[in-house]
């Protein structure tokens, strides 16, 4: 068992993360994240999740890794942002085209959005639409 001062509180883990508490409490009641039960408290070893996010190999950037369920990933650089009050309008060159998403201006700066930045659009929907042009 790690020392005191080596265990994080779930508001804790979820900031190291980039993840809502509530996700992270869930991940740990799953057996997806590393952590023991006190009472009613999740308690979490920051040696253990440190290690979990950089046993992966790391995506171009340095970013740590992710893995995410949705098979429709687009690697691309961004080209602009426009944050307009809450929201803001990312497009990210996904070559030969532009793919163009509108997040929080939270999120944007959360995630260190800025032209140039490499990132991952990920598109997970229950529709998609095929098309091609008529002869």
């Amino acid at each position: 068992m790690p020392r005191r001062s080596e265990l994080l509180t779930a508001a804790e883990a979820a900031a190291l993360l980039h993840l809502h508490v509530k996700r992270v409490q869930l991940l740990a009641r799953l057996g997806e994240l590393p952590a023991v039960r006190h009472g009613r408290r999740w308690l979490f070893s920051r040696e253990q999740l440190l290690h979990g996010r950089t046993r992966r190999s790391a995506p171009p950037g340095g970013a740590a890794a992710v893995d995410v369920s949705a098979r429709n990933q687009l690697s691309g650089r961004v080209r602009s942002i426009v944050s307009d009050g809450l929201m803001a309008e990312v497009t990210i060159a996904v070559r030969p085209q532009n793919l163009v998403a509108v997040i929080t201006r939270q999120s944007a700066e959360r995630l260190g959005l800025a032209p140039g930045v490499d990132a991952l659009a990920i598109v997970k929907s229950t529709e998609v639409m095929v098309a091609r042009e008529r002869k």
